[in-house]
């Protein structure tokens, strides 16, 4: 780089000139995280397959069929676990370490969808690479034993531009989507094909020796269905006749489709799934989509389902009957570039999803769900030995047991020595007290809205209500340039050492209006997306106004400005009158009255449409557009209203410097860019191999590009200070003004940060992150269930616990290690995580205790027994409550002297 040369940034500045910057910045950072591919000895291989896909299978072939009770993995009904994974919504070199992270966590299958639109971007021209690299996406899958539940679409909805759909599909003359239209079922059993053939080709179905084992057609087309008819019923027919007709030797499903043919399982989708039933006794029942958080809209408030709520859903759907279960999502990513759908949809997809968008365990809710599913799979001989119903006990008015078994079962007396296997699922859905209900000849007591598990109709496994897994704090480490002294350089010290690079920020103007030869011009207001193709957010309409000495009179002699009006505008528009910004309006096809200040002759008048993801959801899709509708009106004018709707206006799509691809390390040259301070600021990037993430909460709104990739769009929005309150206090909330890095998108040294800001702000104050759990804790009582891994498998197949004691365990991030106990009490410690403190009785070994099994590993299990601490205080319940801090391995410290 250029010894005087640093960051660059891009913004838009709404000053009284209006201004559109960009400001680069160079930054340095660390290598590259190399993530370690799939390993280990999978189930059922008879070869490996590398990367590449060369040599053998990944299984032995199998079929997959299905019964009323469950999906048949090679004749074997199975109760299984899924989870969702969008492979666009991740690099190829986070997949490896999130799949890993799946099967780790319980999972059975993944689940996708296909995007469309990411993989035929033109009509005819197909990609599969990088993010979009379907088979080494089924590979990796593979690789680790799972199962792939691959949801072809090709609507996908899932909060994804368009919903997935190409935007070329409809500029297809006579084309409607997602009914009975020539065109467009024409183009969808293209697409279809494409796909299954390639899974073909690949042999990447079970029969084949691969991993799907189920896959969808359309999604949730129930919901819309009613809007078009007749029509609408024979295109969901043919969709599925089309599906079954390609010949894939697997189920299809149809999520809430209730009158999906008979060949094809419908399914449910939603918070809550254990009422449902499918259309015929024939399918099994399957949830699709179990919501275990939402996406976010910009300037939205970011949503929070608690662990035990979800898992308690879970386990209320295995309890009734359900057979296969998919977590939307286990993993949400990041909608990179411009896949965020709309309106006005957030760059994240965090989801609050059991990992994070950065790739991160978010504890409690995936060591939870965790638990929940070791207990359903020891649960699970005695869930598929049942043909018909469970026994069902009524135990009070708002509590109730599910009982499967191979043969009946008296529920007034012990199970001890009983040799047939049974397990047992006792259900509180009263939402606010505890109930003791009595059942197995034993009391047992429940919180309420939980469910206890009882793998051999004896011993609880686990309680939905009741977490034994560890809260990870998500604490970032960060800095933000600070300005000592003009002759000082500031620092931005991430971590400890390491070179600190010079940094300037640069900046370019962008030019309002028409700014290449690419221009067009026509009479009256075109529609947006019919102009752009979506290439762009940006399109840029420019007129000519004429306004006589009499009307600047007439708005002097009454103290009044005129107005611009338009009926409606969807998602941002901007109004610039001789290259000054007049203002903005943010909305869903909301009208738009703005006043302006016209000078006597010739005024330039320009509007500036964006588009903030395109609508993903809905019936007549095509239909929606964007830009403006309806009149385009000057108001106030002397002799009164002016139309502009049928004007000449020139066109201009998107931005100069977008077009030039200023972003872009090899385009500096030509970028232009003039320095837009004086002081330099030195930068220090995280080392390591934690996730990274860039705070853009100091600017305003634009679109961030990193060594020339599109990170995506950000919007710094105040959301509304409504929903959790003190008492929800959760540790690790995601934040909407942090956007993700990818490692593999950093140099060591270097990277160009370009931004296209829109509003203004302060670069300056624009920090990166290292993104990891500093700070891990748990709590657990004496009284506490016997770890789960004392549970096992007698040769009659049930389930059955040995005598152990309750288990405390925490582990810390990969690439950290427990450097520090920072609490510890075995007593009656009160508070919460972070928040700890030693109660009356305290056992005085318990630091010394926990440091020596915990610090300087990256995780450690302490059982919880006076065996271990001694009795502090004899006849009290006892807790074991520890806080300890994670970090690299060469920070790690010595214990504290004192607490």
């Amino acid at each position: 780089m250029a010894a005087s040369r640093g960051p660059p940034l891009l913004g838009f500045r709404a000053l009284a000139l209006a201004l559109l910057l960009a400001i680069l910045l160079l930054l340095g950072c660390s290598a590259a995280a190399a993530y370690a591919g799939a390993e280990g000895v999978l189930r059922q291989v008879v070869g490996r397959r590398g990367d590449d896909g060369g040599g053998g299978n990944f299984f032995e072939p199998f079929n997959v069929t299905y019964d009323h009770r469950a999906v048949l993995i090679g004749g074997k009904r199975r109760m299984l676990v899924s989870a969702g994974l969008h492979y666009p919504r991740a690099t190829p070199e986070m997949w490896p370490s999130l799949i890993a992270k799946f099967k780790e966590g319980g999972a059975d299958v993944i689940e996708t969808y296909v995007f469309w639109n990411g993989h035929e971007p033109a009509k005819g021209q197909y990609y599969f690479e990088e993010r979009f690299d379907l088979v080494k996406f089924a590979k990796l899958v593979a690789a680790e034993g799972l199962f792939l539940f691959l949801r072809i679409g090709p609507y996908a909805c899932a909060e994804w531009n368009f919903g997935g759909f190409p935007v070329w599909l409809r500029d297809i003359p006579g084309i409607e989507f997602r009914t009975d239209n020539e065109p467009f079922k024409a183009e969808m059993q293209i697409f279809v094909t494409k796909i299954v053939t390639l899974m073909k080709e690949e042999k990447l179905y079970s029969w084949q020796g691969g991993p799907i084992i189920l896959q969808q057609i359309e999604n949730e087309y129930g919901n819309i269905q009613g809007n078009y008819g007749q029509a609408g019923k024979r295109y969901m027919q043919w969709a599925a006749q089309m599906a079954i007709g390609l010949d894939t030797g697997i189920p299809w499903v149809m999520c809430r489709q209730t009158d999906a043919p008979e060949e094809i399982i419908d399914t449910c989708n939603a918070f809550y799934c254990d009422g449902f039933k499918p259309n015929s006794y024939n399918k099994p029942t399957i949830w699709t989509e179990d919501w275990d958080g939402w996406y976010a809209d910009w300037g939205g408030a970011l949503p929070h389902r608690p662990a035990e709520d979800s898992a308690f859903a879970v386990a209320r759907f295995y309890q009734r009957g359900g057979s296969l279960q998919n977590y939307y999502m286990y993993f949400g990513g990041t909608n990179f570039a411009r896949t965020a759908g709309g309106p006005l949809q957030i760059t994240s997809y965090d989801y609050d999803a059991p990992i994070d968008e950065y790739g991160i365990l978010r504890q409690p809710k995936w060591g939870h769900l965790k638990d929940l599913h070791t207990a359903i799979k020891l649960c699970e001989p005695a869930l598929i030995a049942v043909v018909g119903s469970p026994q069902y006990i009524k135990l009070g008015s708002m509590q109730e047991a599910h009982v499967y078994s191979t043969g009946e079962v008296h529920t007034n007396g012990s199970m001890a020595g009983n040799a047939q296997i049974c397990s047992a699922f006792l259900a509180n859905i009263d939402e606010h007290k505890y109930a003791s209900v009595w059942i197995f000849g034993k009391s047992y007591s429940l919180p309420p809205w939980s469910v206890s598990i009882l793998p051999d109709c004896e011993n609880v496994a686990f309680n939905t209500a009741r977490i034994g897994a560890q809260t990870s704090v998500f604490t970032v480490e960060s800095g933000s340039p600070s300005r000592s002294s003009r002759h000082k350089p500031s620092i931005l010290s991430l971590t400890s050492g390491g070179p600190y690079l010079s940094s300037t920020w640069w900046t370019s103007k962008e030019t309002i209006g028409t700014w290449g030869g690419n221009n067009f011009a026509v009479q009256g207001i075109l529609e947006h997306l019919n102009v752009t193709k979506d290439i762009s957010d940006y399109l840029w309409y420019t007129t000519r106004v004429n306004i006589s000495d009499a009307d600047v009179a007439f708005w002097s002699s009454k103290g009044v400005l005129p107005s611009l009006t338009i009926d409606k505008i969807r998602d941002v528009a901007r109004v610039f009158v001789n290259g000054k910004l007049a203002g903005s309006q943010v909305g869903h096809w909301v009208s738009l009255k703005q006043p302006i200040q016209l000078v006597e002759g010739l005024n330039e008048l320009t509007l500036l449409s964006e588009i903030v993801g395109l609508q993903n959801y809905g019936a007549f899709l095509e239909k929606d557009g964007a830009g403006f509708r309806g009149q385009v009106t000057l108001t106030g004018l002397s002799d009164g209203d002016v139309d502009l709707t049928n004007s000449l206006w020139t066109y201009q799509v998107g931005l100069k410097g977008e077009f030039s691809m200023i972003y872009a390390p090899e385009k500096q040259g030509c970028a232009g860019w003039s320095r837009m301070q004086k002081d330099s600021t030195m930068f220090s990037t995280p080392k390591g191999t934690d996730p990274v993430a860039i705070d853009l909460g100091s600017m305003g709104k634009g679109q961030a590009w990193v060594n020339g990739h599109l990170i995506g769009r950000y919007w710094s929005l105040v959301a509304p200070e409504s929903g959790c309150s003190s008492s929800c206090y959760y540790p690790g909330a995601y934040n909407e003004r942090k956007y993700h890095i990818p490692r593999e998108w950093l140099k060591e040294s270097d990277n160009l940060l370009v931004l296209f800001e829109e509003t203004g702000g302060d670069p300056s104050l624009i920090s990166l992150e290292a993104h990891y759990a500093k700070a891990v804790c748990s709590r657990i009582s004496e009284n506490y269930y016997p770890p789960l891994s004392a549970w096992s498998h007698l040769s009659s197949g049930r389930a059955s616990v040995n005598a152990a004691t309750p288990e405390l365990r925490l582990q810390c991030d990969d690439g950290h290690v427990i450097s520090e106990i920072t609490f510890a009490s075995y007593g009656t410690p009160s508070g919460g995580c972070l928040n700890f403190s030693k109660g009356n009785c305290h056992a005085s070994s318990t630091l010394d205790l926990v440091t020596e099994a915990c610090v300087g590993n990256t995780k450690c299990a302490i059982s919880v027994s006076n065996d271990v601490f001694g009795d502090p205080c004899r006849g009290v319940l006892k807790d074991l409550a520890v806080e300890a801090k994670c970090s690299p391995p060469s920070t790690t410290k010595e214990p504290r002297g004192d607490m």
